[in-house]
Formats: C-alpha cells, sequence, structure tokens
C-alpha cells in the first residue's frame, strides 16, 4: 500500500486554525483601529503586528500542547505589552490559552501554569513607564481568573459527562450478565431437572424391566440435546448480538409450550394447560418472560412437588398477560435448592413493570401468579 502522505485533520484540528486566522485578523485589524491616534506608548510596527498574529496563529495546536501554547502566548502577549503597544485584541489569543489549559489539564498542572503566565504578563506593569505598578496585579489577574474558571468549570462538565457515560455503561454490563446468568440458570436447571428425573426412571426399570428403560434414555437424550441447542443459541445471541435472527435457533415462546410440557410428561410430570382470552402476538421479551416462568414453575414441581401433576393457565387480557402454575405439593418449591428459582422469576417480572406472586394457597396447593403489562405497541 502507498501512503500518499496527506493527513487527514479532525473537526477540533480545523475548528481550532479557523478560531487563529480569525482571532489573527481581528487582532490585526482591532490593533490598528486601536493605536490609530494614540499618542503615548510605541506606536504600532510590523514587531508588534508579527507579535499579534503569532499569538493567534500559536492556538492552531492548543489542544495538542495546552501548556506549551499558554507559555508562548504568554511570552508573546508580555513582550507586546513590554515594548508598550498599545492595549487590543491580542490579550484575547492570551484568554483562549488560560481557558484551554484549565479545560484540558488537571488541576494541579494547570494552576500551576496559569500562575506561571500570570507573573509573565505582569511584567509590563512594573516596566513601563505609565504603568500602575503594583496596583495594577489585582485588576490584571482577572486575565487569568476569569478563563481559567470558565476552562474549569467545562472540564469539570466534561468529566461529570463521562463518568455518567462509565457508569451507564457499567450498570448495562451488570444488566446483561444478569440477563444472562438467569437464562443459563433456566436453561441448564430445567434441563437437569429433567435428565435427573428420566435418569431415575432409567435405573429404577434396568434391572427389572430393562426393555422398558429405553424410552427413558431417549427421553434423556432429547431433553439433552433440547438444552444444549437452547443454550448454544442463547450464547451465540450473547456473542453476535447482530446477527440475523433469522439464522439462530428460534428462542422460546409461549407457542413452544408444546415441546416443554411434552419434556416433562417424559420426566413423569402430567401437565395441563389452559387458555383464558384469545391467544394474539406479544413482544418479544414478554414472549420470552412468560415462557421462562411457565419453565422455572414446572421445573420446581418436578423437583420439590409433592404430588406429579400441574397445572398452566394463561390468560390474555387487553394490555396485559397472565400466568397461573399451580400444583399440589409438600413444601414450597425453591427452598430445598437455595438458588435462583423464585427470585429470578420475581426479578423478571418487576422488569417489566408486572406482578409477582408465590405462595401457598388453599387445600396444599402452591401456585405462581403473573401479570405482565403488555402495552398496544407489537414488538
Amino acid at each position: 500500500m502507498v501512503k500518499t502522505g496527506v493527513m487527514r485533520l479532525t473537526r477540533s484540528q480545523v475548528g481550532d486554525a479557523v478560531l487563529a486566522v480569525v482571532l489573527a485578523v481581528i487582532g490585526v485589524a482591532g490593533t490598528v483601529f486601536a493605536d490609530h491616534g494614540r499618542e503615548m506608548g510605541t506606536a504600532l510596527d510590523g514587531l508588534g503586528v508579527s507579535l499579534v498574529v503569532a499569538a493567534a496563529l500559536a492556538l492552531v495546536v492548543r489542544r495538542r500542547w495546552p501548556a506549551a501554547v499558554l507559555i508562548a502566548v504568554a511570552l508573546l502577549t508580555s513582550t507586546y505589552l513590554v515594548i508598550g503597544y498599545t492595549y487590543g485584541p491580542i490579550l484575547l489569543s492570551f484568554l483562549v490559552a488560560v481557558y484551554t489549559v484549565a479545560s484540558h489539564l488537571p488541576l494541579r498542572p494547570s494552576l500551576i501554569y496559569s500562575g506561571v503566565a500570570l507573573a509573565v504578563m505582569m511584567a509590563h506593569i512594573f516596566t513601563n513607564e505609565d504603568a500602575p505598578g503594583i496596583v495594577g496585579v489585582i485588576p490584571g489577574s482577572a486575565w487569568v481568573v476569569v478563563p481559567y474558571a470558565a476552562g474549569l468549570v467545562r472540564r469539570m462538565r466534561r468529566e461529570a459527562v463521562a463518568r455518567d457515560r462509565t457508569e451507564m455503561i457499567r450498570q448495562h454490563v451488570d444488566e446483561e450478565r444478569l440477563r444472562v446468568a438467569q437464562e443459563v440458570h433456566d436453561i441448564v436447571g430445567h434441563g437437569l431437572a429433567a435428565i435427573k428425573m428420566q435418569a431415575d426412571i432409567a435405573l429404577h426399570l434396568l434391572d427389572k424391566k430393562p426393555e422398558q428403560a429405553r424410552p427413558a434414555l431417549d427421553a434423556i437424550s432429547r431433553t439433552s440435546g433440547a438444552a444444549l441447542e437452547e443454550l448454544r443459541a442463547t450464547l451465540a445471541a450473547v456473542r453476535r448480538p447482530g446477527d440475523d435472527a433469522g439464522e439462530r435457533t428460534p428462542g422460546p415462546r409461549l407457542d413452544r409450550l408444546g415441546e416443554l410440557t411434552e419434556r416433562m410428561r417424559e420426566a413423569g410430570l402430567d401437565v395441563k394447560v389452559g387458555v383464558e382470552g384469545q391467544p394474539r402476538e406479544l413482544p418479544a421479551i414478554v414472549d420470552l418472560t412468560g415462557y421462562r416462568i411457565v419453565q422455572e414453575s414446572l421445573t420446581n414441581v418436578l423437583r420439590h412437588g409433592g404430588s406429579r401433576h400441574a397445572e398452566v393457565m394463561l390468560g390474555y387480557a387487553e394490555d396485559s398477560m397472565g400466568i397461573r402454575v399451580s400444583n399440589r405439593v409438600l413444601g414450597p418449591p425453591g427452598k430445598g435448592g437455595g438458588g435462583m428459582g423464585i427470585r429470578g422469576m420475581r426479578e423478571r417480572v418487576l422488569a417489566l413493570g408486572g406482578q409477582f406472586e408465590a405462595g401457598m394457597g388453599e387445600n396444599g396447593i402452591f401456585e405462581v401468579r403473573v401479570d405482565i403489562p403488555v402495552g398496544g405497541e407489537q414488538q
């Protein structure tokens, strides 16, 4: 590859170049105007104009070398004033240089460089015959204090915005990590619970009725394969979030509950599913959350339930989606594992602004009740 040697300028560099040229033009025109008819001091000549132009053009690299530019502009401005030229727009270049140091450098070095620049600037009040002397230090220091304060405020705001952005990114990463952890927990927990139950059945039948153990082993194979595919799809979505959804395994949805209940029946859990209202397309996040709620609830029944029967009721309302999973148990599900089951379901639902209840009802029936707002817009 042949390099052309042409350097592409950034927007800030172009802006600084334009600012420098504008200040040079204003500096020359304003100085000439201010010097017109002036009787005292040194008359403006080529050296004075050169100092004005040099101070302005130094600002071209003010962002790259703010400290060096400030010292250079301070020396040029001080030389201009010590010689005795009229006060004029050259001080605008000095103001910009001080502002840049305060805006781009940390507090300690910016204070040091600004203090040095102030000392250099104050030289003319002690050298010129018509200078005010020590009395002029206070008003003269305003040429440093005012732009420094403005630059400091600018830097503090910029750092605050950067901190907020960093915190937002960190929070997003934490939320994504929690989401992935919940997904993996639901997939792996459900799969292992079903596999364990099917393996227990196979082991029980292996010695007495070995010919009947094969269906359980087939169910283990199907369940583990389905769990691996779902886990692979979840991890692929995390690694390549921009991939076409059509190229990945379809995600779990409520219209795929038949596959889930079939796996649960193979594991020995009888599941009845009922529907209230008219089924309709739901926002993707609501559809996924609803599936996970049913999946985790049935997994808890399989692990801790006192019976092998569970009922799932889906309720489609105009602006909400309701889910109820109930079964007869010996104790509340989830306590034995001390894991993320009930807590994970609650966090999923609350994150969508829904309502979640889980607890023992009448006649020893444990129920999980969920109501998730849907809204009118489909995603």
